[in-house]
């Protein structure tokens, strides 16, 4: 076998373990076979292996009306492709999925192939369930109930009476097969998240909850956002050989540590090497000084490329015009003379929307994000946290005093890791002077650090 992998490592009791989800296997021979062993492989070469296992659906190809086909693809999946991992010594944790659960009959088979613990809500026995290790809860959501109309179609009484009657773990996570946010823009209700009618409480309750993280796969992407401080994490990587989208994403696991400071974790590809890796909450250093644009044209204060770790933060105060002002209103940008600013964030839009620009290859449209409207003729007080080890999940606000951060509304599949920054900034209005997109209303500041 290849080189050992280090694992990243918790604090002394904390937790460290893998993520991997959608690997469409269980036929002998078939070619997702061949991907999730390469995507398995790298989970052995782990030094010290996980601790368990998180699997957040799809592991066989499943969608089969015969039943002894589907135990059959559950046999060869759990018998000779996970046949290397001893499941005494590290537990593997499952949840539902589109290809596993997707009538009665595959929902009876889920349960009788995988034994998994039976205090779910009525009617989900096996399917839906919690799990607590320590100071770590792990409540497993079926994203496919049948009895409430099948896929998309979530319960949430009892997750929320779980997280509640385990309100004294330090550690909560949440895992569902579909997501609930788009991821790289897909979106469709009930087919590629969670049924619209069921988002804002079944999110609502995780940010009571004090959840860290909601994980999911379906979209076959890795993706991370945040939402009123409770991350999204999508791992679908683990075999299915077709990527959502092409060319920007790849088969991977993610291996992870948690403990008093938060979660770390390194995404794997098939060769071992670490494609993206984050430390949420992220490590802001709270003593260190904000520094004012006092110019309206400035040389930049720094440039070039910013490694993944190496995130900027932005304060944005004013006041907003007196009335709406739909055109585009330039709050920062970062640009070269005679180009078209590669970053330009300001207001755009009726409802005067707080929008990022990234403009990354000359020729081809740019890339937008949208984070909240600033409503006319109001003071505004806004951080601004560009983070380019997060993918398209990385440009992220907050109300300046509030602790938690919230991803700016994208369709990209990337973020701003590519960006190299030029060697100009300015304030208050674009690149070509005080009439090109001017900020309309008064008291604009922009500070960083």
């Amino acid at each position: 076998m290849s080189r050992s992998i280090p694992s990243l490592l918790p604090a002394k009791g904390g937790h460290q373990f893998v993520l991997y989800g959608d690997s469409c296997s269980g036929v002998p021979g078939a070619l997702h076979e061949q991907t999730f062993a390469s995507v398995n492989t790298v989970v052995q070469r782990l030094d010290p292996p996980p601790e368990f296992i998180l699997f957040p659906g799809d592991e066989v190809i499943g969608l089969t009306a015969d039943a002894d086909d589907l135990r059959a693809q559950w046999r060869h999946w759990l018998d000779v492709e996970m046949g290397w991992l001893d499941r005494a010594k590290t537990p593997l944790w499952h949840t539902t999925g589109n290809h596993t659960t997707y009538d009665r009959m595959s929902e009876e088979i889920f349960r009788e192939i995988l034994s998994l613990p039976e205090n779910g809500p009525q009617g989900q026995k096996g399917l839906a369930y919690w799990v607590r290790r320590d100071d770590l809860l792990l409540v497993f959501v079926h994203t496919l109930a049948t009895e409430l109309g099948g896929e998309g179609h979530v319960e949430m009484e009892w997750l929320q009476a779980t997280l509640e009657s385990h309100a004294d773990a330090r550690h909560k996570i949440v895992l569902g097969h579909h997501p609930v946010f788009p991821v790289n823009g897909f979106s469709g209700t009930y087919q590629r998240e969670i049924g619209h009618e069921y988002s804002e409480r079944f999110w609502d309750i995780l940010v009571k909850a004090d959840v860290l993280a909601y994980v999911c796969s379906h979209i076959l992407a890795f993706d991370v956002q945040v939402k009123r401080g409770v991350l999204q994490i999508c791992t679908a990587g683990a075999g299915t050989a077709h990527r959502m989208p092409e060319g920007a994403e790849y088969l991977h696991c993610i291996q992870a540590a948690l403990d008093e400071e938060g979660l770390r974790y390194q995404v794997l590809d098939t060769e071992g090497a670490v494609r993206e890796r984050l430390q949420w909450p992220p490590l802001l250093k709270a003593d260190s000084e904000w520094r004012e644009l006092l110019a309206d044209i400035s040389s930049a204060s720094f440039s070039g490329p910013r490694g993944t770790d190496d995130f900027v933060e932005f304060r944005l105060t004013g006041r907003t015009s007196g009335q709406p002002h739909a055109p585009a209103q330039t709050i920062f940008s970062a640009f070269t003379p005679g180009a078209i600013a590669p970053l330009w964030l300001g207001l755009r839009g009726e409802r005067q929307t707080l929008t990022l620009i990234l403009g990354r290859t000359p020729g081809r449209s740019p890339h937008y994000w949208f984070g909240p409207d600033l409503a006319a003729d109001r003071e505004f007080d806004v951080d601004v946290l560009l983070h380019p080890g997060m993918g398209p999940g990385g440009v992220l606000y907050r109300m300046h005093g509030e602790s938690a951060w919230s991803s700016f509304e994208a369709a990209s599949s990337t973020g701003l890791e590519s960006l190299v920054w030029p060697l100009h900034w300015s304030r208050g209005h674009g690149q070509n002077g005080p009439d090109d997109r001017p900020f309309v209303g008064t008291g604009l500041q922009v500070s960083f650090r």
